[in-house]
């Protein structure tokens, strides 16, 4: 199996901020249309594929959206202020360039700061390159979302993209799906909306599935840098297995299977144990009367940032380790 680097590309630069995942939404559908049995959108958003089978209940899911900002304010100058959608950092936006679902562009920018004065988002606004009020009044709103502008590019190891969380999960679906091999096995195969503000769509998702098992796909940390975070993961150590974030204690079923499956299939692996942070599986898990859950997650530098990092060794083995799930 060989990464396919145009259907990652495009799902990179797919606009679909937290609560605006029509895009990639239909993008996904026409990618996976023809390889399962039933699809249907659920009334929160979610798109849900299913390949049928009489045996055990299996729900993989891997969020649509991504972070983005939401406009507040279209002042009399003409400049954007701006809120959050999802988990991002003030202090490292200044710079950054932004693409709204209309095709204009802006620059994050700050009003003068006091000296030892911190960033915070009240002190930003967007530039969007003009110098006529009426323009930005005309075409910007409050609450018009936008994503970070930045350029794909792959080396032969790895890629460099914006939204790989979690555009990369379900990169690793779409290509489980195109690869499923039949078996008894009842399979889901969830795109979820809204996790970057809280695991919303996998709530309704895993109440309305109601599955045996929970396995979601997203990305994690990496220990392999210099940006302060001590864990064993690394990029090309293979896909990660989790054992704990902030949201979910993996089910020791969970962990034993997708350990188990990886030796017997020579699938190269790790562990994650992630200080911060959650999943879907953090939601599912607790739903009804409670889904063994875990996670297969994909390492990844420079999270929530324009430029992201992840290498394709591991994205192939996380395809390989979710099929053998399906045959289990």
């Amino acid at each position: 199996m060989e990464f396919n680097s145009k259907l990652m590309k495009d799902l990179s630069n797919c606009f679909s901020p937290s609560g605006r995942e029509k895009n990639v939404r239909e993008f996904i559908t026409n990618e996976i249309k023809d390889y399962v049995d039933e699809i249907k959108v659920d009334a929160l958003g979610n798109l849900i594929a299913r390949k049928k089978g009489t045996g055990k209940k299996i729900l993989f899911s891997a969020h649509m959206d991504q972070i983005g900002l939401i406009i507040t304010h279209v002042d009399e100058k003409g400049f954007l202020r701006f809120s959050n959608v999802g988990g991002i950092n003030a202090k490292e936006l200044l710079g950054f360039r932004v693409v709204f679902d209309n095709g204009y562009e802006g620059v994050i920018c700050s009003e003068k700061l006091e000296e030892k004065e911190k960033i915070t988002f009240n002190k930003l606004y967007i530039d969007v390159a003009s110098t006529s009020p009426d323009f930005v009044k005309t075409n910007f709103q409050i609450g018009d979302m936008c994503v970070f502008q930045s350029q794909y590019y792959e080396t032969e190891e790895c890629v460099i993209c914006k939204a790989a969380d979690d555009r990369i999960g379900c990169y690793i679906l779409i290509e489980a799906i195109k690869n499923y091999s039949e078996t008894e096995t009842d399979v889901y195969y969830v795109f979820s909306v809204q996790e970057e503000v809280g695991c919303r769509g996998a709530v309704t998702a895993g109440y309305g599935i109601n599955p045996d098992i929970c396995i979601a796909l997203d990305v994690t940390a990496t220990g392999d840098s210099l940006d302060g975070i001590k864990m064993d993961v690394k990029l090309d150590g293979g896909a990660a297995i989790k054992l704990m974030d902030k949201s979910l204690i993996t089910h020791p079923e969970i962990k034993d299977l997708l350990t188990n499956l990886a030796k017997e299939n020579n699938i190269k692996y790790q562990y994650e144990v992630l200080e911060f942070g959650g999943t879907d599986a953090g939601a599912i898990h607790t739903t009804m009367s409670g889904v063994p859950s875990g996670v297969i997650s994909i390492p990844t530098r420079n999270l929530h940032s324009c430029s992201e990092i992840f290498h394709k060794n591991d994205v192939l083995e996380c395809i390989k380790l979710v099929n053998a799930v399906t045959k289990q």
